[in-house]
């Protein structure tokens, strides 16, 4: 269903890219390191993983204020709309395939996306913690 309904990607970008880009935008303030703890990869290579994204114009590299020797990686414009694009589904596909659904069965998949939700929390929240 997701491969139906996700947008026409334009870009060529890998899966661990999209991770990353993922992982910058829950992030306020996201270093190299805290990339590569995060990937479970060395500095050099999460280094030139970012030297990639920095590259293609979805990223790029801003000293912290308030201690200059802090680097953090941004989201640039572009970096948003790939990652968009490669995580969310097109509203314009989605909104033909629901006007063509009756009332009925859309509530019912929306009750049905909902016990699928709280049965997931139920079981991978309390494994976090």
């Amino acid at each position: 269903m997701y491969h139906l309904l996700h947008y026409a990607h334009q870009e060529n970008i890998s899966h661990q890219a999209i991770r990353l880009l993922q992982h910058i935008e829950k992030k306020n303030e996201v270093t190299i390191g805290d990339l590569a703890t995060y990937l479970g990869v060395t500095h050099n290579t999460a280094s030139e993983h970012i030297k990639r994204l920095i590259k293609k114009g979805f990223v790029s590299k801003e000293r912290c204020i308030q201690d200059e020797r802090k680097v953090f990686v941004v989201l640039t414009a572009d970096g948003r709309e790939v990652l968009f694009k490669h995580t969310q589904l097109d509203n314009e596909k989605l909104k033909n395939v629901l006007e063509k659904l009756d009332p009925s069965d859309i509530v019912m998949i929306e009750k049905a996306f909902s016990l699928l939700s709280q049965e997931a929390k139920k079981c991978f929240y309390l494994q976090r913690f």
